[in-house]
């Protein structure tokens, strides 16, 4: 599936859609180059799901965890762009962090990516025009929830 997002408001409208179907052991899969949108995505989701304030990006601490409530659900939101190794990814205690919550995860193929698992929606984002457009591959639990 192919959505274009025209603008920021578009792109928060998706984040929403998102929002409202994310569900706990979820994988948001973000891949697209620098300055393609991963980080807006993930704050209009993190926002659509109860966040107020800043969301920063986890370039540097490469997780930051959002908790329930204010949230829906828990979330961490992940940027593996500094991996170098997949094997970093484990070592980083994911698992505790996905512990009945949701994972947006940005540059996922540094972490080994999360395409084999059902929850994932792996979302490729490119710079369109002046806006971008998301290619969205659901896993099987998607099916049928897809944004």
């Amino acid at each position: 599936m192919i959505r274009n997002l025209p603008d920021l408001a578009a792109m928060a409208s998706f984040g929403a859609d998102i929002a409202a179907r994310l569900r706990a052991g979820d994988v948001v899969a973000l891949s697209g180059g620098l300055g393609a949108g991963k980080t807006t995505l993930a704050r209009a989701i993190l926002v659509a799901l109860g966040h107020s304030g800043e969301v920063p990006s986890p370039t540097f601490t490469i997780v930051e965890a959002y908790s329930s409530p204010p949230l829906r659900l828990p979330v961490a939101h992940a940027d593996f762009y500094r991996l170098e190794d997949p094997r970093e990814a484990r070592e980083l205690g994911l698992d505790d962090y996905r512990e009945g919550g949701a994972l947006l995860a940005e540059w996922p193929g540094n972490a080994g990516g999360f395409a084999h698992e059902p929850g994932c929606l792996a979302i490729t984002l490119e710079i369109a025009d002046e806006g971008r457009r998301a290619i969205v591959e659901p896993g099987s639990d998607w099916l049928g929830r897809m944004p």
